[in-house]
This record gives structure tokens, C-alpha cells and sequence, in this order.
């Protein structure tokens, strides 16, 4: 597996200007959103703040979301890129569009509360979406027209996503803990 591994990332070198921006514009964005969970929780914790310590789920979360979609975007935007063209990529933008906005909503319900019930329809709706999209790749994989590393990096992605998404509302549940005094 180790040497599909390398082939599939390997592909990189096949990227243009135009995937170069695609994949820098995705990556940064998650890894903009892995720094910035991980430092809010840092600074709070270097001024005393004591989290619950599933919050920490959270930036390990994100980190394995940034992983795996660092490596799966690379066989979207080379060898799998017809593929998407057939509807996938539209399932993928209404599954980040639905996620950035319920993250955006998360964080807005710390303080305005009626961003909660947006918050989680739009966190069901990118649920809903990338099951359909798993449910497209796994049509392509079952017909020849994908490989094991896009399917291995697609479960890292759910479980990177989940992992992030469930503490995330279990945190607001609870009140966001420990937001308060970092903040001061």
C-alpha cells in the first residue's frame, strides 16, 4: 500500500497553476481553521484556562480532516478529475459550503444563540452530502475507476470531520467552557 501511496501523491508533480491555487486555496482554508482552533485553545491554556479535555478533540480532528484531504485532493485534481466533472464537484461544493457555514454559525452561537438551529441544520446537510459523495466514489471504486488510497484518505476525512464536529457541538452543549476567560 505504501508504494500506491506514493504513486497517487506522487501525481502532484502533474499539477498546473490553476491546481496549484485550487489546492493551496483548499488546504490553507483547513489548515486556517486547524490553526486557529489550536490556537485559541493554546492561548487560553497559557493564561490558565482549563478546557474539558474533549475539547482537544477538536485540533486532532481538524488535523486528520487537513491530512487526508491534502492527500485525496491531489487525485481529484489529476487522475480523478473527469470523474468529478460528472457531478462530484458539485456535491463537494454543497458539502463545503454547508460545513464552512455551520462552522462559521458554531462559532456565532457562543454569543447569539439562534445561530445554533442553522448551525446544526447545515452541519446535517454536509453530513447528508458526503455520504452522497462516498456513495459516488464508492461507484467508482466498485467499477474500476478509483484505487484504495482515495478511499482510505475519504474514511480519514470522516473521521477527521466527525471527530471535529461532535466535540465542537458537545462543546457548545455545554456552554463553551473555558471560552469566556479566554477571551478576557
Amino acid at each position: 500500500m505504501w508504494k500506491e501511496f506514493c504513486i497517487y501523491t506522487g501525481r502532484i508533480r502533474l499539477f498546473g497553476p490553476s491546481d496549484w491555487q485550487y489546492y493551496t486555496n483548499w488546504i490553507g482554508l483547513i489548515l486556517g481553521l486547524f490553526c486557529s482552533i489550536t490556537g485559541f485553545l493554546v492561548t487560553g491554556v497559557m493564561h490558565g484556562v482549563e478546557y474539558p479535555s474533549y475539547v482537544w478533540n477538536m485540533p486532532v480532528g481538524s488535523f486528520i480532516f487537513l491530512c487526508a484531504i491534502a492527500v485525496d485532493t491531489i487525485g481529484h485534481q489529476t487522475i480523478y478529475r473527469e470523474a468529478l466533472e460528472s457531478g462530484e464537484r458539485l456535491v463537494h461544493a454543497i458539502t463545503i459550503y454547508a460545513g464552512i457555514a455551520s462552522c462559521v454559525l458554531l462559532t456565532l452561537s457562543y454569543s447569539v444563540s439562534a445561530c445554533m438551529i442553522p448551525a446544526i441544520v447545515l452541519a446535517g446537510i454536509s453530513f447528508f452530502y458526503s455520504v452522497i459523495d462516498e456513495w459516488m466514489h464508492w461507484m467508482r471504486y466498485m467499477h474500476g475507476q478509483s484505487d484504495r488510497i482515495e478511499m482510505w484518505s475519504h474514511f480519514f476525512i470522516f473521521v477527521g470531520h466527525l471527530i471535529l464536529m461532535v466535540t465542537w457541538f458537545h462543546w457548545a452543549f455545554s456552554g463553551y467552557p473555558g471560552v469566556a476567560a479566554t477571551l478576557h
